[in-house]
């Protein structure tokens, strides 16, 4: 487990989840209010500013995801953000010749999806709950009006967010070596 609090597992080729983004909205069953003291209780979170959380916590909201259900997929348009509170989401890439695979997985205190912060919003990847899953979802949409709102929380929030792509780039590149069958050059044996 990483600090950011997701679990690495093996890839693996994806079980066949459902593939509606409008039918995981149906499906999904929301639990309630979101407090900026339940913000702060995230790790993610830690550290923002308690205003800055209040403002968070009007865009946020409990839910609950059946296994199974696609929560978004590849390239649909990225409107909000989960961060996990028990249960497991695989993320998964289209590889040509090889269908959906899963890249990595994401357990309690993770952060779910960044592309809803950066043009042109649309997802990069896919994802579906492995298991029944409790997050918060925030709406991505209202938290860039915040951001654009109040620049310094904009900045943090795009400083979070910007290394969290980094580290899920890192990610994503292991995994895909893994299923190229491709050696890495080892750089100290060029010299």
């Amino acid at each position: 487990m990483t600090a950011q609090g997701h679990r690495k597992r093996p890839v693996r080729a994806c079980p066949a989840p459902e593939r509606s983004t409008l039918e995981t909205l149906k499906g999904v069953s929301q639990m309630g209010v979101v407090t900026g003291a339940d913000l702060a209780r995230e790790p993610f979170l830690s550290d923002v500013r308690t205003a800055d959380l209040t403002r968070l916590a009007k865009a946020a909201r409990f839910t609950q995801i059946p296994a199974g259900r696609r929560i978004f997929n590849e390239s649909d348009p990225a409107e909000r953000f989960w961060i996990i509170r028990d249960g497991t989401v695989a993320v998964d890439l289209q590889m040509p010749g090889r269908g959906p695979v899963v890249i990595e997985t994401f357990g309690p205190g993770a952060v779910l999806g960044w592309s809803w912060l950066f043009r042109p919003y649309r997802w990069r990847l896919g994802g579906f709950a492995a298991t029944p899953v409790q997050a918060i979802e925030l709406d991505g949409r209202l938290v860039r009006t915040l951001c654009a709102v109040d620049p310094s929380l904009g900045y943090e929030l795009t400083r979070r967010f910007a290394e969290l792509v980094v580290e899920r780039l890192e990610a994503t590149q292991t995994r895909l070596l893994e299923l190229s069958d491709v050696n890495p050059v080892n750089d100290a044996s060029l010299s």
